[in-house]
C-alpha cells in the first residue's frame, strides 16, 4: 500500500515524494481514510510512529480546495517545540498548495503573532496558554474553522492544560471536524473525548510498536556515582546521538556543563532557556552540531530526531507512562535503539512497575572497569532524592508489550557485564 491509493492531489502527492515518504505507516494507513471522510477520530498511537502526517496530510487535502487566508486547520500541542515541529511538517507538505501556517505560542512578544495573523493563514499550530490569550483578545479569528487537531491530548492533561482547552472548545464552532491523538487515555481524556467529539472513530495501532525496535537495560548504581557513570558510557558510545532524562531543570543544566567540560558536544533542554537558546539546542541536536542533549520530560515533548542511538534516564522517570514516552524517543522509523537507565536501590518499587507494564524484566548490566564502591566524597549530594512511591500508567492507559532487554546487550559502541 502506497500513498497514491489515497488520492491525494498531484502538488499533495509530488510533496510526499519529495520529503521521501514510500509506504505509509500503521497509523496513516489506518487514520488517513477515516480523516478524509470527515470522522471525528480518536488516535492512539505511541511517539515516533508517524501520527503528525496522518493528520496533517488529509487536513492539507482538505484545504487545497476553498478560501484561502481564513484560519480552517487548527491544532493544538502542548509544548512550542511539539508545536514547531508540527508546523514544519505542514510547511514542507504543503508548501506546493500555496497553504500557509503558522505557530503560536507563549515566551515570546505577541505582536509578530498577531501581524502574520492579520496577513491571513489557513493553519495555526498553538500552545493552549497563548491560543487563549490571542482568542480573549479577539487578535484571532476562528469562525472558518473547520478541522480542529488535539495532539499529545495526555500530556496536555499532564501539564495542566484541559482547563485551557476547555475554554478553548467555547470559541470554536460546533460544526467542525474534530481529531484527537494521544499515547495513552487516562479517564480524563476519555472524558474530553466525549465533550468533544461526535461519534468519533477509535483507530489504535499495536501498543509495542515502539518498544519492539528499543533493547532495555538497567545499570545500578550509587546515587553519587551516576555522573561518572554517565561519562563512562558517553566515551565507550561510538555512534549516533544521545538523549538524556533528568528530573529536575537544574540537573540538565549542570549536567550539560559537566559533559561540555568533559569534551562532550553537549547541550540542555529546559524550561529556564529563553526561547531562543531552547531553539538553538534543539536544533543543534538536530544537525548534529550537538551530540548529546541533557533535557526535562516537558522540554523533551515535540523531539523528533531520527538518529537518536541511545536514550540514557540519569533519573528513572516517575511513572511508567512516562518511561515509555522517554524510550520512544530513540528506535524511530524502523531503526533499533538502547534505553538506558540508572537505578538506585530507591527506585526498586518503579522498576518493578515497569517490567510489570513490558511484561518481561529488563536486563541488568554492569560496566567493566568502572569503580561502583567509590567513596563519596562530596559535602553535600545535590542529586540526592529521597525514595518515590512506585507509579503505573495512568488509568485506562494503553501498555506496551514485551521488552528486549533479555536480549542481550548494545550494538551500538559497547558490552556492559550482565549481572
Amino acid at each position: 500500500m502506497g500513498f497514491k491509493s489515497f488520492e491525494f492531489c498531484s502538488e499533495l502527492n509530488e510533496s510526499i515524494k519529495a520529503q521521501g515518504f514510500v509506504k505509509p505507516t500503521p497509523i496513516q494507513a489506518k487514520a488517513i481514510p477515516v480523516v478524509m471522510k470527515g470522522r471525528d477520530v480518536v488516535g492512539l498511537a505511541q511517539t515516533g510512529t508517524g501520527k503528525t502526517a496522518a493528520f496533517v496530510l488529509p487536513i492539507l487535502e482538505r484545504l487545497s480546495q476553498g478560501e484561502r487566508g481564513k484560519v480552517r486547520a487548527l491544532i493544538i500541542a502542548p509544548t512550542r517545540e511539539l508545536a514547531n515541529q508540527i508546523n514544519e511538517v505542514v510547511v514542507s507538505l504543503g508548501k506546493s498548495l500555496g497553504i500557509k501556517s503558522m505557530t503560536v505560542f507563549g515566551g515570546v512578544n505577541i505582536n509578530p503573532q498577531v501581524k502574520t495573523l492579520r496577513s491571513g493563514v489557513d493553519v495555526v499550530v498553538a500552545c493552549p496558554g497563548r491560543l487563549l490569550d490571542h482568542m480573549n483578545q479577539k487578535t484571532i479569528s476562528v469562525s472558518h474553522l473547520e478541522v480542529l487537531v488535539l495532539d499529545e491530548a495526555d500530556q496536555m492533561f499532564d501539564m495542566g492544560f484541559l482547563p485551557d482547552i476547555r475554554k478553548i472548545l467555547k470559541h470554536v464552532p460546533k460544526k467542525r471536524q474534530t481529531l484527537l491523538f494521544s499515547a495513552t487515555m487516562p479517564k480524563e481524556i476519555q472524558v474530553l473525548a466525549q465533550e468533544c467529539l461526535t461519534n468519533p472513530e477509535t483507530i489504535e495501532t499495536e501498543k509495542n510498536a515502539a518498544a519492539q525496535t528499543v533493547s532495555h537495560a538497567l545499570f545500578p548504581v550509587a546515587q553519587h556515582l551516576k555522573t561518572a557513570l554517565l561519562l563512562e558510557i558517553m566515551y565507550k558510545i561510538d555512534s549516533g546521538s544521545v538523549l538524556v532524562f533528568t528530573r529536575t531543570k537544574h540537573r540538565a543544566k549542570r549536567l550539560a556543563e559537566t559533559l561540555i567540560s568533559a569534551d562532550f558536544r553537549a547541550a540542555s533542554l529546559q524550561g529556564n532557556l529563553s526561547q531562543a537558546r531552547r531553539e538553538k539546542a534543539l536544533s543543534g541536536f538536530r544537525d548534529g552540531s550537538y551530540r548529546v542533549l541533557v533535557a526535562t520530560d516537558i522540554a523533551a515533548r515535540g523531539i523528533d530526531v531520527s538518529q537518536i542511538s541511545h536514550v540514557i534516564n540519569y533519573d528513572i522517570p516517575d511513572t511508567t507512562d512516562a518511561y515509555i514516552h522517554r524510550i520512544g524517543r530513540t528506535g524511530r522509523a524502523a531503526k533499533t535503539g538502547d534505553a538506558y537507565t540508572f537505578v538506585t536501590e530507591e527506585d526498586n518499587a518503579q522498576v518493578r512497575a515497569i517490567e510489570r507494564v513490558l511484561k518481561a524484566p529488563i536486563e541488568r548490566r554492569t560496566l567493566e572497569g568502572f569503580d561502583y564502591k567509590a567513596a563519596d566524597h562530596s559535602r553535600k549530594n545535590e542529586f540526592a532524592r529521597s525514595p518515590r512511591p512506585a507509579q503505573g500508567p495512568s488509568r485506562g492507559a494503553s501498555r506496551p508489550g514485551a521488552s528486549r532487554g533479555g536480549r542481550g546487550s548494545s550494538s551500538k559502541g559497547f558490552r556492559g557485564n550482565r549481572s
